[in-house]
């Protein structure tokens, strides 16, 4: 049975007055928009993250072995230590040196007497004082040839980011399984990108720029121990897939995360970001851990950059810092 719209609303408008039709058209004019799409949700992005880092064709693994995986992470989360013993430990000297760089003003005699006992780092504190970042641009003379003059160059927040790439370089040439090797230098790109996101988020958002930066850079290390656990229990065979498993396994990373940061005896407000959410450092590092997976995503052709899944929900501080973090040609 058909139902005609137009004489009906004849017969409505007539019966009271022959003006209710241009109100009900005005109404609808006046209606308040459709509201906007949600922004994409964390789970959604880290399971598109994982997808496109492990690339792992079919057949899937089963439920029974996602739960095997998640469980025995679960369990090192409880044990940090056996967690930390699966990815190489920073230099004990790491950590000394950043207490010094916590310090409000730089001691440069302090700090070269303490990088002198590790001739690799002296190597990196030239190597990165003499690019073209750091001298001027007129500059004509000799290299930087002297450890306290490099220091006084690169400042107190570039030799603390300097040291935290250091000392987490270690966890990605480490021998492992296939999968792990594969995945490990993604997550640590992915990793300085977090960290230098949340650096430049961090100022906004009131918090601690050289905390935010370590806690991005931190948050991974119980991610490359998963993957470990990956090869242990999978092998060649089928991988996880569900985003059931992909939450539960970024969830107990990050747990295993903040307690390995604390057995490294880096600074509590690192762990508390990575596992807590709430504080300054904790915001700056969800934003920028969010920004670095979407710009990899976005990079490794998965999403345009002005795909609504990548830019809804980012304000324009967040697209620049997006815009920051494209791979340099």
């Amino acid at each position: 049975m058909t139902f005609d719209m137009g004489s009906g609303m004849g017969w409505f408008g007539k019966s009271k007055g022959g003006d209710e039709a241009p109100k009900a058209a005005a109404a609808l004019q006046a209606a308040p928009p459709a509201p906007a799409p949600e922004p994409a949700t964390t789970l959604e992005i880290d399971v598109a993250w994982y997808r496109w880092l492990t690339a792992a064709p079919p057949p899937r693994a089963p439920a029974p072995i996602e739960r095997r995986i998640l469980e025995e992470l679960a369990g090192l989360a409880q044990a940090p230590v056996a967690g930390a013993a699966l990815v190489p430990r920073v230099p004990e000297i790491i950590p000394q040196l950043m207490r010094t760089l916590q310090a409000e003003e730089l001691n440069a005699f302090d700090l070269s007497r303490q990088l002198s006992q590790d001739t690799l780092l002296v190597a990196e504190v030239y190597r990165e004082a003499n690019r073209p970042a750091y001298l001027p641009r007129y500059h004509s003379g000799p290299p930087v040839n002297s450890i306290q003059a490099a220091i006084m160059l690169l400042g107190q927040n570039g030799m603390r980011m300097l040291l935290a790439r250091v000392a987490f370089r270690p966890i990605v040439s480490m021998q492992s399984g296939v999968l792990a090797r594969r995945v490990s230098p993604v997550i640590w790109r992915q990793s300085e990108k977090a960290a230098l996101a949340a650096s430049l988020l961090a100022p906004g958002l009131r918090a601690n720029t050289f905390d935010a930066y370590l806690a991005g850079l931190m948050e991974n290390v119980g991610l490359v121990v998963a993957f470990r656990l990956l090869d242990q229990i999978c092998g060649d065979q089928a991988l996880p897939w569900s985003e059931e498993f992909v939450e539960g396994l970024f969830r107990h990373a990050r747990t295993l995360s903040a307690r390995i940061t604390t057995l490294w005896e880096f600074p509590e407000a690192v762990a508390e970001a990575i596992e807590i959410s709430g504080s300054p450092e904790a915001r700056a590092l969800a934003l920028g851990d969010r920004l670095a997976k979407l710009r990899m995503l976005v990079d490794g052709a998965q999403f345009a950059p002005d795909d609504p899944f990548v830019t809804d929900g980012l304000n324009e501080q967040a697209l620049i810092v997006f815009a920051k973090l494209q791979d340099e040609e």
